[in-house]
């Protein structure tokens, strides 16, 4: 039986605590799912509860809100996002199976411990508190049997994930190949021509080469597929000037939200302990006569800046010595939760006030967008049974407070309503025979749409776009005549002719891959041996550059082990995925897979 766990287990835990509470605190109506389902499948023998899968979707879906987009279920179910979730649990019901198999399990010293660290469950003390333990766990939904186990069963998990990946390293040598790619560098000389180099100026293309032009590149002078669409929608914004937001209302918000207009002062504060008093008072003496500084201090402890920095800290929750120094600066030592330690404070925040008067407006638009979008989801029953009686777009614009509106759109468009990913993926998959459904936009609005007409792709006609037609073939007849100039001189450098009598000349020393652009010029370059010359097309013309010398990765530059065992990780890492997946698979064919999909569409009835 394992004794502890390690910092990943750790880590997961405080995720289960963080994911409860969001579960329990948000109202979103999953709690226990209850009822006579109580398992969508099983992996084996081991059931997958509805509960654990009702949990994992509304955390999926809780995720997409994060990002400011209210998701209903279908739209996920639409992307594909149940079927992740799906996946998600079985894998864990498989590793759940495994860890069981194994004996693998925690002790109770070990998971109290556990819980008593966890800040969820802190009094104003600090310190663990049975209240709190047990109201954050009554707001999840969970009893303390119940969130006990959960804790030993992820825990159990992190142990068997962490004997498939761990310790998982990497031969040297797809590593170095990799890292000799995009570190090796190239010394050479370059001669660029530009528009104002060709030996002879460009002559005004005749009727017949526009025409060669115009049809040999006909997609750029094509119109994309074209979706006449109709729609009608409904922003909060639409909603702002018609609605009145009682004075009491604002106070009220402004009272709410009091600590984000009135900050008190803080400190960014680094804090260096040790262990004993004596410790603290000798490097603080060294500090003070000059024989240190803090930095020698942290280094000679083995430790970096970053492992002791506070970031910001207000002032009342710094020893009284610290909140009270005057300017920026060293002190200590003192008392502190962690021990005896000096204290670096790097800059002083001042408290900041801001009135009710000065931030009137900016609540005034807060409440009025959020009661606007509260007025719109309250609309949204009688909406959809007016989309589902037969209610036109025309209609639900005449009767209910959405607008109407008409757009042409194409692929790649992102302007007024098509600013909305929501509204760009409904009028991609939008089809003729569709009737107008009402989807949720990211800001709270709604809308629905029809498709109209569709439009094939088609040419413009030539008089309409001759300039542009012009133009592109002068570009074209540029950089060919440029290139067949810069092949001459390449073929008069392979004759003996030193690069410096052909032309101005630019010379760049020791630069790697990504340093030389554009691309086409890298690539060209990358590939020739010392003394060699190659032709390739650059942003300001036609380039001839002659490579003078190969360079290994430089060694002494700290860019470039930063970015060798940055390779590493991405290898190791990348392997470590791909091992887990194979092995939690296997597990899932070894034990045999069972869904239910009634019980899972059961549970998905739960979210609308």
């Amino acid at each position: 039986m394992a004794k502890g766990i390690g910092k990943k287990t750790g880590n997961a835990i405080v995720w289960i605590i963080l994911l409860l509470l969001i579960i329990g605190l948000a109202g979103f109506g999953v709690g226990n799912f209850g009822g006579s389902v109580q398992s969508i499948g099983a992996v084996g023998k081991r059931e997958i509860t509805t509960d654990t899968y009702a949990r994992a979707l509304q955390q999926e879906l809780r995720a997409q809100q994060a990002n400011g987009t209210p998701l209903p279920l279908s739209e996920a179910i639409a992307r594909g996002l149940d079927q992740q979730v799906r996946g998600r649990v079985i894998i864990d019901t498989a590793l759940d199976g495994e860890a069981a198999r194994l004996g693998v399990s925690i002790d109770d010293a070990a998971l109290r411990d556990e819980i008593l660290a966890i800040p969820a469950f802190h009094g104003p003390d600090g310190q663990f508190s049975r209240d709190s333990y047990r109201f954050t766990l009554e707001r999840s939904g969970l009893s303390e049997a119940e969130f006990e186990a959960s804790i030993r069963t992820e825990a159990a998990r992190g142990f068997v994930q962490g004997a498939v990946i761990g310790g998982i390293k990497l031969p040297r040598t797809p590593v170095d190949t990799l890292m000799a790619f995009i570190g090796e560098r190239r010394s050479y000389a370059q001669i660029t021509l530009a528009s104002e180099d060709l030996d002879m100026p460009l002559p005004s293309p005749d009727a017949s080469a526009i025409t060669e032009y115009y049809e040999a590149n006909a997609p750029a002078f094509t119109t994309p597929r074209t979706k006449q669409l109709t729609y009608a929608w409904l922003t909060p914004d639409m909603m702002l000037d018609s609605l009145e937001i009682p004075e009491d209302t604002l106070r009220a918000l402004y009272e709410e939200r009091r600590d984000e207009y009135n900050t008190p002062e803080s400190r960014i504060v680094e804090r260096l302990v040790f262990e004993s008093p004596e410790a603290a008072a000798e490097a603080m003496a060294r500090i003070d006569s000059g024989e240190s500084d803090f930095e020698d201090e942290v280094a000679a402890r083995g430790l970096d800046l970053s492992d002791i920095d506070m970031g910001i800290v207000g002032s009342d929750d710094l020893p009284a010595p610290v909140a009270a120094l005057p300017e920026t600066g060293v002190t200590g030592p003192h008392d502190s939760d962690l021990g005896p330690a000096i204290f670096r404070v790097n800059a002083i925040l001042e408290a900041q006030e801001t009135p009710f008067e000065d931030v009137r407006e900016d609540l005034r638009a807060r409440a009025a967008t959020e009661r606007a979008a509260r007025a719109i989801a309250e609309q949204m029953t009688d909406l959809d049974d007016r989309l589902a009686a037969g209610a036109t777009l025309e209609e639900l614009a005449d009767e209910t407070r959405m607008e109407l509106g008409k757009l042409d759109y194409f692929a790649g468009q992102d302007a007024d309503i098509a600013a909305y990913e929501a509204f760009r993926e409904a009028a991609e998959a939008v089809q003729p025979d569709d009737f107008p459904e009402l989807v949720m936009l990211e800001d709270g609005g709604v809308f629905a749409l029809r498709l109209d007409t569709v439009i094939p792709p088609t040419p413009r006609p030539l008089e309409d776009v001759r300039a542009e037609v012009v133009a592109g073939w002068e570009a074209r007849e540029t950089q060919a005549r440029l290139t067949e100039q810069a092949e001459a001189l390449k073929a008069r450098l392979e004759a003996g002719e030193a690069i410096d009598t052909l032309g101005p000349v630019e010379r760049q020393e020791a630069l790697t891959r990504a340093a030389v652009q554009p691309a086409p010029l890298s690539d060209a370059l990358f590939a020739l041996a010392p003394g060699e010359a190659a032709v390739a097309e650059t942003d300001a013309g036609v380039a001839l550059v002659q490579l003078e010398a190969i360079l290994a990765p430089d060694s002494e530059d700290p860019a470039t082990d930063l970015v060798h065992r940055s390779l590493e990780s991405q290898l190791v890492q990348s392997l470590a995925q791909d091992i887990y997946g194979y092995y939690a698979q296997a597990l899932v064919d070894a034990a045999g897979l069972e869904l239910n999909q009634q019980a899972i569409n059961a549970v998905h009835a739960q979210f609308r």
